[in-house]
């Protein structure tokens, strides 16, 4: 029987930029775990006319997580924080009771042809953390927990799992997983998750109960205990979830809140500009005029 309770397909949406793949939130489930967000930027070419850049703006209740498998992107934030996120390491900000940054390609790709590729998450924070002290964190992929069984490799991104711990500094118990398969292999993980889990295969396909399933699919389990699938010789899945939390979510634009008055309080903040700034960075992405609130849970 079946392990998979909700199949969820890339949603195409335009950030201004370029198309994202929206994965999180869904209307049958908005949360996985702590991961109340996930889009898949790209594979986006552009040429040296064409860049990313999104100018500052507002977070509060979460942290985000960048992954890049192609492409920069240079990150600044209101903590004074300049930094190049490049492929395999991970950019981990906590905004807590607000932070602001900007995301942009790096001066020295600007004349040149490029790629971008990648997920941008985000994971919301416990109710007691709500207000914590915003904070940065950045991780080399050689500081991530990696190793491989039999054809399988396997990448710790942020997390807990099977006696191993990513060193980004998470707040509720969440894992986040890479897993390729240079020949085809069997996983059989259940016993060591907790909580719920979600599958997004990048590429490739798995195989679970008969059935098969590919690139730019999110499977949700109906028992993080009973994840088992094989997978097909060079795919590539991240395996992602966690222990739910009690209270619901609302997220309103770049804001996640367990109640209205934090949300109502972050956008008169940003009206009022009274965010701390970008350092070095003169414009910044206004409040929407009417964006919908999405009870999440």
């Amino acid at each position: 029987m079946s392990n998979i309770n909700l199949i969820i397909e890339e949603r195409p949406r335009d950030i201004g930029n370029f198309m994202v793949g929206r994965l999180l939130p869904f209307k049958g489930k908005r949360m996985v775990g702590p991961f109340i967000f996930i889009d898949h930027m790209g594979p986006a070419k552009m040429n040296d006319r064409q860049h990313v850049d999104i100018p500052p703006h507002p977070h509060i209740g979460l942290s985000t997580l960048t992954y890049l498998f192609e492409g920069n992107i240079m990150h600044r934030d209101s903590l004074g924080t300049a930094i190049e996120i490049k492929p395999g390491q991970v950019n981990w900000m906590t905004a807590g009771k607000g932070i602001v940054h900007s995301e942009r390609t790096p001066d020295h790709l600007r004349h040149s042809d490029k790629v971008m590729h990648g997920l941008q998450i985000w994971v919301a924070l416990p109710k007691e953390l709500e207000d914590m002290n915003p904070s940065f964190a950045h991780a080399d992929e050689n500081e991530l927990p990696a190793w491989t069984e039999g054809p399988l490799h396997f990448k710790l991104i942020a997390g807990k799992l099977f006696d191993k711990e990513s060193p980004v500094p998470v707040f509720s118990p969440l894992y986040m997983l890479e897993i390729k398969s240079r020949e085809a292999g069997d996983v059989a993980i259940g016993t060591d998750l907790y909580g719920e889990a979600g599958l997004y295969i990048l590429e490739g396909a798995i195989e679970e109960d008969g059935h098969t399933y590919g690139p730019k699919e999110l499977l949700v389990a109906k028992d993080s205990k009973l994840c088992k699938f094989r997978m097909q010789a060079g795919t590539t899945v991240y395996l992602f979830g966690g222990e739910p939390f009690p209270e619901e979510r609302l997220i309103y634009w770049n804001f996640v809140a367990t109640d209205h008055q934090h949300i109502e309080n972050a956008k008169q903040r940003w009206r009022d500009q009274a965010f701390d700034p970008v350092p070095g960075e003169t414009t910044f992405i206004p409040l929407p005029p009417e964006p919908s609130n999405l009870k999440m849970k």
